[in-house]
C-alpha cells in the first residue's frame, strides 16, 4: 500500500504560493519545506543570512536540516533554474529587457573554499582573496530581474574535469543561453572587460543585438592610412541620479577616420565639459546616431543596476554562506536568485498598484486594489515602486510569523492564555495577502 505524501508545513501565503511552482523539483517533502524556510529567512530582516540564524528565525531547532538540504539532499539545481527562468519569461512576456552583464566578487579568507584565490574583487576595487561570478540581470520598466550566474574558475584553482573559461567567454555563454530561452533583448550593457573582448562583440553582432559597452581610453581602432582621430564638440545633457536632483553632464563623439556603424563616445562623470581621463567614461555602441544624446543616459543604467545588485546582495545574504564546496554554494546562490525574483514580481505588483492609484478618481479602492490597500495602511508601509521598497513591505507581511516562531518556545513554557491564539489570528490575517499580478499554473 502506497502512503500518500504528506502536505508540507505552511509558512506565509505569498511565499508558499511562489515556492509551489518548484514543488516538482523535490521528491522529499522535507526538502521542499527547507526550500521554503530558506526563502523566508533570506527575505527576513536578520543582518547575516547564515544557516544558524535562518534556522532560529524560522523556528527550526537547529540548522542541520538546512545544511543537509544545500550539501547532501538529492535535487536538481538545473531543473530549479529552468523553472525560475520559465517563470521569469512567462512574467515578462513579450516585453523587451535591457540586459546587463557584470561580475561580482566577495572577499573570502583561506583557500578551503572552491575557486577562492587572490583575484580582482570589484566590490573592493582591488586584488584580494575571494570568489567571483559573472551575472546577468534584466531590467523591465525600472525593475531588475535576476537571470543567470556562472562561477569564474581561476586557472590556479581548477579541479579535475574543469575547463578554464575567461569572464568574457562566460558572458558569451550566458548571452547565447538567454537568446535560446527566447528573451527579447533590447540592449546589452557591459563594462570594459567585455567591451574590450572580441569574443563578446562578435557574439553580440552575430545575434544582431544592440549594445553599449565601456572601453579603455587607449582603445585601438584600425584606420586607413592618412586617417586621423577627431573629437566632436561637447554636448550638455541632464543626468538623472538616484535620490538626487538632475545634474549636467557632457558627451562628445570620437570619430576614427570616417564615421562608422559602431560609434565611440566620451562621457564626463563630473559637471565640466573638459574632464580628465579619470573623470570620463569611454564607450562603444552600435546604436544609431539619432540616439547619441541618449547613449549616456542608457549607459548610466549599468551603474544603477550594479549598485542595485550590491544592495540585493547585502539584503539577501549572497556572500553569507559558510560552505566550502561549489556545488553547495551554487545551490545557495540559485536560491538567492529565486528569492530575488519573488521580490521583483511583487515589486511589479506594487508598481501597478501605485499607477492605478494615481489614475483612479474614486475615493475607495477597487476590488482589484483592496487586497494591497488594506496592508498599505501600516505606518511603515512604503509607497515607493522600487525593489527595495517592495522588500520592505514583504518583510512587514512576514513579521508576525517570524515573531511567533521566535516566541513560540516561551508560549509553550508559560502557557499564556489567549496569546498563542492572538498570534495565529494575526498570521491568518497577513496570509490573506497573495499579491501577484499574474496567476501561474504549477510547473510540471
Amino acid at each position: 500500500m502506497v502512503t500518500a505524501r504528506r502536505q508540507p508545513v505552511s509558512t506565509v501565503a505569498f511565499i508558499d504560493n511562489y515556492c509551489q511552482h518548484y514543488y516538482s523539483v523535490f521528491e522529499d517533502v522535507r526538502h521542499f519545506e527547507a526550500f521554503k524556510f530558506l526563502h523566508l529567512g533570506i527575505l527576513s530582516e536578520i543582518k547575516r543570512k547564515t544557516l544558524p540564524e535562518i534556522a532560529k528565525t524560522v523556528g527550526l531547532k537547529d540548522s542541520q536540516t538546512l545544511h543537509h538540504f544545500l550539501r547532501d539532499a538529492l535535487w536538481d539545481i538545473k531543473k530549479l533554474r529552468e523553472i525560475r527562468l520559465w517563470l521569469t519569461k512567462m512574467f515578462i512576456g513579450e516585453r523587451e529587457i535591457i540586459l546587463c552583464i557584470d561580475e561580482t566578487g566577495d572577499q573570502k579568507k583561506g583557500k578551503s573554499t572552491d575557486y577562492v584565490t587572490r583575484q580582482y574583487i570589484g566590490n573592493l576595487g582591488k586584488t584580494e582573496n575571494g570568489i567571483v561570478s559573472v551575472n546577468a540581470y534584466g531590467v523591465v520598466d525600472g525593475i531588475t530581474y535576476p537571470l543567470i550566474f556562472q562561477i569564474f574558475k581561476p586557472k590556479n584553482r581548477l579541479k579535475e574535469g574543469d575547463k578554464y573559461k575567461s569572464k568574457p567567454q562566460i558572458a558569451v555563454e550566458i548571452i547565447q543561453e538567454l537568446k535560446e530561452w527566447g528573451f527579447k533583448i533590447k540592449l546589452v550593457l557591459a563594462d570594459s572587460l567585455y567591451g574590450e573582448s572580441g569574443d563578446v562583440i562578435r557574439c553580440l553582432e552575430k545575434l544582431e543585438l544592440e549594445f553599449i559597452v565601456a572601453i579603455r581610453s587607449n582603445h585601438g581602432v584600425l584606420m586607413p592610412p592618412g586617417s586621423r582621430k577627431r573629437y566632436n564638440r561637447w554636448k550638455a545633457y541632464e543626468q538623472k541620479l538616484s535620490h538626487r536632483q538632475l545634474e549636467t553632464r557632457y558627451l562628445r563623439e570620437i570619430i576614427f577616420g570616417q564615421r562608422r556603424r559602431i560609434r565611440y563616445y566620451q562621457i564626463s562623470k563630473v559637471n565640466t565639459p573638459d574632464p580628465t581621463g579619470d573623470e570620463s567614461w569611454y564607450i562603444m555602441t552600435n546604436l544609431s546616431i539619432d540616439l547619441s544624446l541618449n547613449v549616456a543616459q542608457l549607459y548610466s543604467l549599468r551603474n544603477w543596476i550594479e549598485y542595485g545588485f550590491k544592495e540585493v546582495k547585502n539584503e539577501l545574504g549572497w556572500a553569507d554562506f559558510r560552505l566550502t564546496d561549489y556545488e553547495s554554494i551554487e545551490r545557495w546562490w540559485e536560491i538567492i536568485f529565486s528569492a530575488y525574483l519573488l521580490v521583483s514580481i511583487q515589486a511589479t505588483y506594487f508598481q501597478l498598484y501605485a499607477q492605478t492609484q494615481s489614475t483612479s478618481s474614486s475615493e475607495s479602492p477597487s476590488s482589484i486594489d483592496f487586497n494591497i490597500y488594506q496592508y498599505s495602511q501600516h505606518p511603515n508601509w512604503e509607497s515607493g515602486i522600487t525593489w527595495k521598497s517592495a522588500l520592505n513591505n514583504l518583510r512587514l507581511l512576514i513579521q508576525p510569523y517570524i515573531f511567533y516562531c521566535l516566541i513560540q518556545p516561551w508560549l509553550t513554557v508559560f502557557n499564556i492564555p489567549g496569546m498563542k491564539r492572538c498570534f495565529l489570528k494575526l498570521i491568518d490575517f497577513m496570509n490573506d495577502f497573495r499579491a501577484s499580478p499574474v496567476s501561474f499554473s504549477v510547473a510540471s
